[in-house]
């Protein structure tokens, strides 16, 4: 399983909090690519609800790691 920033992106509009089954869902529904869908599948199924996709790719950029100051424009 790999995440990259374009496939996490497919997520980002997901209906959270989700199952891993209700993102599957989504992911097939709304045409991310395979790997999303693949990616999906290959996290273990605990019956856990993810509240968004810092739960499942921990190092998911946030707007803070990115050092724009949008008080200057």
């Amino acid at each position: 399983m790999y995440w990259t920033l374009e496939l996490a992106l497919k997520l980002e509009d997901a209906p959270w909090p989700a199952s891993k089954d209700e993102l599957i869902d989504y992911a097939i529904r709304s045409g991310a690519p395979m790997e999303v869908v693949e990616n999906l599948e290959e996290m273990e199924d605990e019956g856990e609800i993810y509240e968004s996709i810092e739960d499942i790719w921990p190092d998911y950029p946030s707007k803070e790691d990115f050092f724009f100051n949008e008080d200057e424009y």
